[in-house]
């Protein structure tokens, strides 16, 4: 059995950490039987980040490692069909995700005031009332710091949103009219398309790039697909 640790639900999503709904979109679309450790904590992680999974005594950090172990050894469900082209345009659009619209999503969340009260009270609610003022500001100065070294950070309020938005666009029109990013049966993008659109989309947080993910109904409709068809059933829920 499959072991995976993550960040909790909140906002009504499986987690609010889009690399973690990620991976348990992944394990849902390719049936891995799994269950969720309900001790998960950071500070223990292989690489002081989740999510990661043990599995037959063996511990696997990070996301895209993860998926790259999974299919490796039970057998790659989702993409075997995919050309190489085709697996270099879904790479390209994973990176697009993880490693671009991923900031402009957290600005959203940990640096504009009024939603970060927000998150405050989502993600650190439950601590005592000396830790839950102290811890998350600490937190907070390292995402701000992370921010500016990576370099978007050093953007205006709206430049960081208009890179966002475009990336937004950028998604739709490749998804078109298709079903699923690669065409009409699901493969491993989906599972980042999903966690990355729908923690847009969902969490109470104004921001112009969930105004404008709302505003494109192919978007819209493709998260509910996903959701209906991995989360909504009995038979997706985890062993």
């Amino acid at each position: 059995m499959i072991t995976l640790y993550q960040f909790p639900p909140v906002w009504n999503l499986p987690s609010a950490s889009p690399f973690c709904m990620k991976l348990e979109t992944y394990l849902r679309m390719a049936e891995l039987p799994y269950e969720n450790a309900p001790d998960a904590d950071v500070r223990k992680a292989p690489k002081r980040k989740l999510p990661y999974i043990e599995d037959g005594g063996r511990t696997i950090a990070a996301s895209g490692f993860i998926v790259d172990y999974l299919s490796t050894r039970y057998g790659d469900k989702l993409d075997a069909a995919l050309s190489r082209a085709e697996r270099a345009q879904a790479l390209a659009l994973r990176r697009l995700m993880e490693e671009h619209l991923y900031w402009p999503l957290a600005y959203a969340r940990w640096i504009e005031l009024e939603n970060w009260r927000v998150t405050k009270r989502a993600y650190f609610g439950f601590m005592p009332p000396v830790l839950s003022t102290v811890i998350p500001e600490l937190i907070r100065k390292g995402v701000i710091r992370d921010f500016y070294g990576h370099g978007m950070g050093r953007h205006s309020a709206a430049e960081v949103y208009e890179l966002g938005c475009r990336d937004i666009s950028a998604l739709s029109d490749y998804l078109d009219d298709k079903p699923f990013f690669m065409g009409r049966e699901p493969t491993s993008l989906d599972a980042t398309a999903y966690a990355w659109i729908t923690n847009v989309v969902v969490p109470p947080l104004a921001s112009p790039l969930k105004t404008h993910a709302q505003s494109l109904p192919n978007l819209t409709a493709y998260i509910e697909r996903m959701r209906t068809r991995y989360f909504a059933r009995a038979s997706a829920q985890p062993s």
